[in-house]
């Protein structure tokens, strides 16, 4: 088994990883980027059009991310290919098992890992997962143009979705478990407005079925328990999100929902252990956000070193 020591390992290449792994390479820190995916970026490559990241309006998600990649190329990054299986405390270090096998030790470890969609748990949803069931609408949208879909979900992400689909599909069912939206007013504006997209309120999908792919889902209004059956091609479930950081259960402080405690200055309970971007507890998710804690987080590594 190979073991390795850095001064930091950054677990995750979504933007908060790498504007960490970029300020630390400034600050001269022995450092190494884990990412298992061939293609990290984090959430931003699903991402059709970004409008929101300064200086750079309209820009293509996938392009962001690989744009954000070529700045830590250019800065030598070192990356590895695996992920982190597990994380101990060993007081003035910490040991990083990987799924490789190998094993490093660190001063300092920051976990940018994100969070993933959550699921509905609905009858079929994992069957029909790659056929029919999807949980990025600008990634497969196009293979249900001119069909039928359904959108589960009631904020940003969810009307977002069914506006982008309402441009590709014939006709959107926006279902929600609730009356009214969380998503921003102006959202709900535009689905309102919007002919081809039908919102059906007090709603949950119980059933997602077909034969290979895709045919019908059975909804039950969770007010009246009566159930109903459409006929769609795909469903898009846009619920939320779960943060991805198992690895620091029983090491960090977590909320209720398994967000990692810190705050703007990306410490959490664990000394030498830092967090940044969607894993942490923030009131605000964005790219921006998110490139603001990797700086922060190598400021407080300094200041601790």
């Amino acid at each position: 088994m190979d073991k390795k020591y850095k001064d930091l390992v950054i677990i995750g290449s979504g933007p908060a990883g790498l504007a960490a792994a970029v300020y630390g390479k400034r600050a001269m820190l022995d450092e190494v980027v884990l990412e298992r995916e061939m293609i990290g970026g984090g959430q931003i490559v699903t991402t059709e059009r970004v409008d929101n990241y300064l200086g750079l309006y309209g820009i293509g998600g996938y392009e962001l991310a690989e744009k954000f990649k070529e700045h830590a190329d250019a800065l030598q990054v070192p990356f590895l290919e695996t992920g982190a299986e597990t994380i101990t405390d060993c007081g003035a270090y910490k040991e990083i098992k990987l799924e490789n096998g190998d094993t490093i030790e660190a001063k300092a470890v920051l976990l940018a890992t994100g969070a993933t969609h959550k699921k509905l748990g609905a009858k079929g949803e994992e069957e029909f997962a790659g056929a029919g069931v999807s949980y990025c609408a600008t990634c497969d949208g196009a293979f249900f143009a001119g069909k039928t879909v359904a959108v589960a979900g009631g904020g940003d992400v969810a009307l977002e979705d069914a506006l982008y689909l309402s441009g590709v599909c014939e006709k959107v069912y926006l279902v929600h478990r609730r009356d009214e939206f969380r998503a921003a007013k102006t959202l709900q504006e535009k689905v309102k407005n919007t002919a081809n997209i039908e919102f059906l309120p007090f709603y949950e999908i119980r059933e997602i079925g077909g034969t290979e792919t895709v045919e019908y889902i059975v909804l039950q209004n969770n007010q009246s328990r009566e159930e109903r059956k459409l006929e769609v091609s795909g469903v898009f479930i846009a619920i939320g999100m779960e943060p991805q950081s198992e690895i620091l259960k029983g090491i960090a402080e977590m909320d209720e929902r398994g967000y990692v405690k810190a705050t703007e200055d990306c410490r959490t309970s664990a000394k030498g252990i830092y967090v940044a971007g969607d894993v942490r507890t923030k009131s605000l998710r964005q790219i921006i956000t998110a490139v603001s804690d990797g700086a922060n987080a190598v400021a407080s590594i300094e200041q601790d070193r």
